[in-house]
């Protein structure tokens, strides 16, 4: 049956499918995590798995067995306070040791981690707590208290366990727990592999968040792709400095590892100058960032030439928007290689990245000569292509939506039948990413993304990527950072607005960001008001939230633009 004209199940198990393998047709040796957990614990337990460096300089290790064994006992607990198999969990918390506990203790008794990221409003919080109709939530000490005094109030039902802190009651807890059997896992259910283990809600700006499916085999058949693409090694480190509340940190940086038997450098928090110490003093191979993050350690300057980063092999870039400007800056800042790559939580997290094997010369091609950086060539569990709004299959260079299919997509949004019919509505996962693709000599397939469909700015009917735009604005000479903004227009529905972000003792001028801009695109694709602020507003995960930007534009929605009147 064409996936088309399918029932929404057989498009979703289409979508969920690579080539001719259904989901249950598995890809790992592996499928879930309590038999990848307990299977490290047997084999390597004196290997370190968590090395958490916290925030004072201390720092503590956990083996393979260490990290086993605390999360049966918090399972163990778990348990005692009801929770059950396909129960949700959710973690109010910040990256910490105890909360990868928590997340294990989840996976190994068939729970469902619901990770809350603590920078949401309370609304959000409310909405997400309520949403998935939490059982329990581990909170830490901090925000016991904003938890507590949510507007609606503790939703119905919900126990609340604080961490950490001087309240030892979760602690005092677990320890009726330290006699545990030889067999760790003993009294916990059978989990299976299409047992869900994540809702991570989207960050959308407008309306409530979406709640994103994700299975316990989801998180190891990309955590498998990604070790794979990367030549990870047992032993290995991996240096994890992103938010484990969002599907970055927790696959590249925990489930990854833990696939490949290496091990994770927990930070609670990326720190400019404690970044490459980090890697030095860990041995660490890879770390995984957003491109916000390269621009904060461009700014800081050259690494410290006593430093040993001999270990260190390349950087792990994604979740953001990239551009050819601050790529190329800082591979030749640092001598450093960028592995590009994309995805979304809804195809776990990765999808497609560039080769490591690439010779200089053709890194460097794919990252700068096609106006944007290549987000690379689709990982083996998962197919990509470009289609256009009715679902068919667009040629090389033609612009289109992103789509996926794979063991990487996700089971569905939670209840959303709405949304999931619009988002698999041709039998593949829809991104909402406008994109093309070129393939190389070898006939590989190198993706691009162009922009956000939700975000081009639509001029008189004119479709514009803002990427585009901000590629130029990134190297204007005393730009430090600069974003292309849509802004609602009486006359063109959209104009083009520029905020930027002057580099330190710069005295750049609207006029002049106009003009540069002017060298390269025409007077309707240009910036028509330029703003300078100091901060550029972004997610807990360096995405930039252009859509934030849009009122500071207000004052010029009845404004006609015109080439022979300025407004600045």
């Amino acid at each position: 049956m064409d996936p088309h004209d399918s029932p929404l199940d057989e498009r979703i198990k289409h979508a969920r499918s690579v080539g001719n393998l259904p989901p249950d047709r598995h890809l790992t040796l592996f499928t879930t995590i309590p038999s990848l957990l307990r299977h490290r614990a047997s084999e390597t337990p004196d290997k370190p798995y968590l090395i958490h460096a916290g925030e004072g300089g201390e720092r503590t290790v956990y083996s393979y067995q260490r990290i086993y064994r605390e999360a049966c006992r918090t399972a163990h607990f778990l348990l005692r306070m009801g929770v059950r198999r396909g129960d949700r969990v959710a973690t109010v918390a910040y990256n910490h040791a105890d909360t990868v506990v928590q997340y294990l203790a989840c996976w190994c008794l068939g729970a469902v981690v619901v990770p809350v990221n603590v920078g949401e409003d309370d609304r959000r919080i409310e909405y997400i707590l309520s949403n998935s109709a939490a059982r329990l939530a581990f909170v830490r000490t901090e925000f016991a208290a904003r938890i507590e005094n949510l507007p609606a109030g503790v939703p119905g039902g919900m126990k609340v366990i604080v961490v950490g802190g001087t309240d030892r009651a979760f602690e005092d807890a677990l320890a009726e727990e330290s006699d545990l059997p030889i067999d760790y896992s003993d009294e916990l259910p059978e989990v299976l592999p299409g047992d869900d283990a994540l809702i991570v809600y989207t960050s959308g700006t407008t309306g409530h968040p979406k709640g994103v499916f994700l299975v316990q085999y989801n998180l190891l058949v990309d955590a498998m792709a990604i070790a794979q693409w990367h030549g990870m090694e047992p032993g290995e480190r991996m240096l994890c400095v992103l938010p484990i509340h969002h599907v970055n940190g927790i696959v590249v940086t925990l489930a990854t590892p833990l696939w490949y038997g290496g091990s994770v450098v927990l930070r609670r928090k990326f720190h400019t100058d404690e970044f490459f110490s980090t890697l030095a003093r860990e041995g660490v191979g890879v770390a995984s960032v957003v491109p916000t993050l390269l621009q904060f350690l461009l700014h800081a300057g050259p690494i410290p030439a006593d430093l040993d980063l001999t270990r260190f092999r390349h950087i792990i870039c994604g979740a953001g928007p990239l551009t050819c400007e601050l790529a190329t800056n800082f591979e030749a800042t640092f001598g450093i290689p960028i592995i590009h790559g994309y995805g979304l939580s809804e195809t776990t997290c990765y999808a497609c990245f560039l080769p490591v094997d690439l010779s200089a010369g053709e890194h460097a091609r794919w990252m700068r000569e096609f106006g944007f950086p290549s987000i690379g060539v689709p990982l083996p569990v998962n197919e990509m292509a470009i289609h256009d709004a009715s679902g068919n299959a667009l040629p090389e260079t033609a612009r289109g939506e992103i789509v996926i299919r794979g063991h990487n997509v996700m089971r569905e949004y939670f209840a959303e039948r709405e949304v999931n019919e619009a988002t698999f509505r041709h039998g593949w996962f829809r991104s909402g990413d406008e994109g093309f693709f070129v393939r190389d000599a070898g006939g590989r397939p190198f993706f691009f993304i162009t922009g956000r469909l939700k975000e081009l700015i639509i001029r008189g009917g004119t479709n514009i990527s803002p990427f585009e735009i901000d590629e130029v604005l990134m190297n204007i000479p005393g730009v430090r950072a600069g974003l292309a903004v849509g802004f609602e227009n009486d006359w063109y529905g959209e104009e083009i607005g520029a905020y930027i972000q002057r580099a330190d003792n710069s005295g750049i001028s609207a006029d002049q960001v106009i003009t540069e801009c002017r060298k390269v695109f025409s007077f309707q694709k240009c910036p028509k008001v330029v703003l300078f602020g100091d901060d550029i507003p972004v997610t807990s995960t360096g995405k930039y939230q252009r859509s934030r930007l849009k009122p500071l534009f207000a004052g010029w929605k009845s404004v006609q633009f015109s080439e022979s009147r300025k407004h600045q």
